[in-house]
């Protein structure tokens, strides 16, 4: 299924969007957990939460009849997408230091184009490749700036090695999912996409993750807390996974993995506003490249262009 140029700025807004609200999320996570909700409880919300507001959803929606040979496939989609991914980075940012965690999530692009690749027989151009990379340092240098410097002590993790794998391997996952499944994707609208996807993570998880979710002390979580959690499981969740399936429709999965590098420029403007953080001529370079690296990679050309070229 070829890519289309018509409405792919459709694409482009929905998956900027996404990682807009996953970098917004980033610091927003930190003050729910540990301290209130354990990282596997949280999982739990997410998914749990994600099945009741996707098939509430679709009681407002024309009802799509998925053949069960598609529903095995999304089951698939469901295990790299949602499952793996999240499970899989949840266990490593227990492992590993934050700043670890943050820096091999980058290598998703890198991933995704190689994948891209072999699935979708995607050329790898010096223009995407070089955007890729482009954004890779600069999402290096925003997330590792203040260690470089010397300005923070770096913060080991208990088993650094354990949890880079697991974040590896997340976000391997993720890429999956993004190329090996796209076409899947592209036949039915999001809403029936993420309502299968969630319902089979969930049926998967739950029963792992329910404990964690019923030692929370709720009675003490202040209302703010409420409040972000509830960002995490309708905005970072329910919202972002229903604008990627209209990204894959209309871009190509390197393009739309680029955006992830997005998220660390978003985290670091929000800690800006709120008066967390400063910004100096590290921050304004590495926010440079990133975007430079989006642009780069946005203007390669795609198999389909290349064969019509040639």
């Amino acid at each position: 299924m070829p890519y289309q140029d018509k409405g792919a700025y459709k694409g482009h807004i929905a998956i900027l969007a996404s990682n807009i609200i996953f970098g917004v999320n980033i610091p927003v996570s930190k003050i729910v957990m540990p301290d209130y909700v354990s990282a596997f409880g949280m999982a739990f919300f997410r998914t749990t939460g994600a099945v009741i507001f996707f098939w509430l959803l679709s009681l407002f929606v024309k009802w799509e009849k998925v053949p069960l040979r598609d529903l095995g496939g999304l089951a698939l989609a469901a295990i790299f997408g949602v499952l793996f991914n999240q499970m899989l980075f949840v266990m490593g940012l227990e492992y590993a230091s934050p700043v670890e965690t943050a820096i091999v999530v980058t290598f998703t692009p890198i991933l995704t184009m190689l994948l891209s690749a072999f699935f979708l027989k995607e050329p790898i151009s010096w223009m995407k490749a070089g955007g890729v990379f482009l954004g890779l340092s600069g999402a290096v240098i925003m997330i590792a700036g203040k260690y470089w410097t010397g300005e923070v002590v770096a913060e080991a993790g208990r088993n650094s090695l354990f949890g880079i794998v697991l974040c590896l391997i997340s976000g391997l996952s993720y890429a999956v999912y993004l190329t090996a499944f796209r076409n899947l994707v592209a036949r039915y609208r999001p809403v029936t996409v993420m309502r299968w996807m969630f319902l089979f993570s969930c049926i998967l998880s739950a029963p792992f993750l329910f404990r964690y979710a019923a030692a929370v002390n709720y009675a003490d979580m202040p209302l703010k807390i409420y409040l972000f959690l509830g960002y995490t499981v309708l905005g970072a969740t329910c919202f972002t996974y229903l604008l990627i399936p209209v990204a894959q429709k209309r871009i190509r999965p390197t393009v739309l993995s680029v955006y992830n590098y997005v998220q660390p420029v978003t985290a670091a403007c929000l800690a800006l506003i709120l008066g967390q953080d400063g910004f100096g001529w590290l921050k304004a370079i590495s926010t440079l490249l990133v975007f430079s690296g989006v642009f780069l990679v946005t203007r390669s050309k795609s198999r389909a262009q290349m064969e019509m070229n040639g």
